[in-house]
């Protein structure tokens, strides 16, 4: 061979592997980019809500799910509440002046014989540990997933928890992500983050990140918060940062505070090539997300508008959107005096740069549930996976008159009534926020996934068969109850939905 011979097989080679490092870069590229379908959803908040059909109509009929302080906690009431307490002149710093919130009613409740735990492990075990066991199996089973089959798979946990009262205290965030993945036999990474409230939110970014890196193929994120006792109440009603008659106004002349809540929220996450690989439903896609902090800035505890307004542009820009590609935003929005004014300015100094006719429409899920805290955006991603879903952004509650701390002059709306998605010939999209008392900020953006019931059964030709299932008699008559509840509450859904629906569950 030639000189000249060897020079072009030299080329030729080296242009084959030119064009295969091309690709594998491209398809390096396109996996640390992939969009994260959401397979799966289940949620336990106040009102009574237990799944996320519950949460689309409280947020539908406008409910206000704010209630009196439980009575089955040991929680001496008489002697912490005094409405004087308000009034800092009083000075009565181990008082709260107020006791009303959200909460999960049905917390101390556990079928601890189904998931194989012993009564006195049970009454052991911090009921946001038992929740977040709850809310995985149910996460699973409306993926379409036999629990019982998930063991020995690279699934991830992570999840968001900022409360360790229960009993005395226990020092070990790590056993809630750590109690589920050994549970289910789960063999990928199991995480405890705590941001405080945008606990379930870094929990998503770090799910996202995970899954894009091929550290899991499936993975739970979301948060969870019990109040084993008032001392938030107390405390924060020492800064006066509650509202007085439990009213969460987010963005309103007249808020005055926040109201303090418990809930459960979980998401099922993907790789979106993955879900429609193995079939899995696609109920809406994270397109992006980013965290930071606020870092040095006025206050430890005080938002930083900044850091906020840099949070949502990096999320943009790992959607890969401009500002004017996102329809509505589910904000932190806790109906505080400081808080709201400086989000507001920071989600107008972003999403504000739109044509006036396409304005960003803005609301806030805490003024129907008060402020879940560690569960707080997830709920506001599940409220907005349901908006995408159904094409209506319901309405924010106690809303009256926009503050006049915020120029409003920019085209963003707050949602003081419920308002049909906007048609703009292109896939829905929505934002979520989500502020740490920390400092940690967190934003994430999402896109409409598959139509509702795409992929159900065809007309009906006969008897559909409903199969049910309970470990013990009781359970099956639960099941049963619950069955007919749902289809008692839409009387649309046809008997081959349900059933197909039952069967994939």
């Amino acid at each position: 061979m030639s000189g000249e011979d060897k020079f072009r097989d030299y080329l030729r080679r080296a242009t084959a592997d030119l064009r295969q490092t091309r690709r594998r870069l491209a398809e390096l590229q396109a996996r640390e980019n992939e969009p994260i379908a959401i397979v799966s959803m289940s949620c336990r908040y106040p009102g009574g809500v237990s799944s996320p059909e519950d949460l689309w109509r409280l947020l539908v009929e406008g409910t206000d799910a704010i209630g009196e302080f439980p009575a089955d906690r040991g929680w001496d009431v008489d002697a912490i509440y005094d409405p004087a307490a308000v009034d800092p002149a009083a000075q009565l710093p181990d008082r709260t002046y107020v006791r009303r919130g959200g909460f999960l009613h049905d917390a101390p409740l556990f079928d601890a014989a189904f998931f194989g735990i012993s009564p006195r492990e049970a009454v052991r075990t911090d009921p946001q540990q038992r929740l977040l066991l709850e809310g995985a199996w149910e996460l699973f089973e409306r993926a379409g997933l036999d629990p019982t089959t998930l063991a020995g798979s690279p699934t991830g946990v992570f999840a968001g928890l900022m409360y360790h009262d229960y009993g005395g205290g226990s020092p070990a965030g790590s056993l809630a992500s750590g109690h589920v993945a050994y549970h289910f036999g789960l063999t990928g990474p199991a995480v405890t983050v705590d941001t405080a409230c945008s606990s379930s939110l870094v929990a998503l970014h770090a799910a996202m990140r995970a899954l894009r890196a091929g550290d899991c193929t499936l993975a739970v994120a979301g948060g969870v918060t019990v109040m084993g006792t008032p001392d938030m109440f107390v405390e924060f009603s020492r800064q006066r940062a509650l509202s007085p008659n439990g009213r969460c106004r987010p963005f309103d002349a007249a808020a005055d505070g926040t109201v303090w809540s418990e809930g459960l929220g979980l998401l099922l996450l993907e790789r979106l090539s993955d879900a429609r690989r193995n079939g899995h439903p696609v109920l809406a896609t994270v397109l992006g997300c980013a965290v930071n902090s606020d870092g040095a800035s006025n206050g430890f505890s005080a938002p930083n508008g900044p850091a906020q307004q840099r949070v949502i542009e990096r999320a943009l820009a790992d959607a890969g959107l401009g500002p004017a590609e996102v329809d509505a935003v589910d904000a932190h929005g806790t109906g505080t005096t400081l808080g709201d004014p400086i989000e507001a300015t920071a989600l107008i100094a972003t999403y504000g740069r739109r044509p006036p006719q396409r304005p960003l429409w803005l609301g806030s899920v805490k003024s129907n549930l008060g402020h879940p805290q560690a569960a707080a955006g997830v709920a506001g991603v599940i409220k907005m996976v349901l908006a995408l879903r159904h094409g209506l952004l319901p309405k924010t509650l106690h809303v009256e008159s926009p503050s006049p701390h915020v120029d409003w002059s920019a085209p963003v709306r707050l949602l003081t009534e419920p308002v049909p998605w906007p048609d703009t010939g292109r896939p829905r999209r929505a934002a979520v926020s989500s502020f740490g008392i920390s400092g940690t900020n967190a934003h994430v953006v999402l896109e409409a996934g598959d139509p509702p019931n795409a992929g159900d059964a065809g007309p009906e030709r006969g008897p559909v068969p409903w199969v049910l299932s309970g470990r013990s008699p009781a359970a099956l008559r639960a099941a049963a109850g619950r069955l007919l509840a749902h289809a008692e509450d839409r009387p649309g859904d046809t008997a081959a939905r349900i059933g197909l629906s039952l069967a994939r569950g």
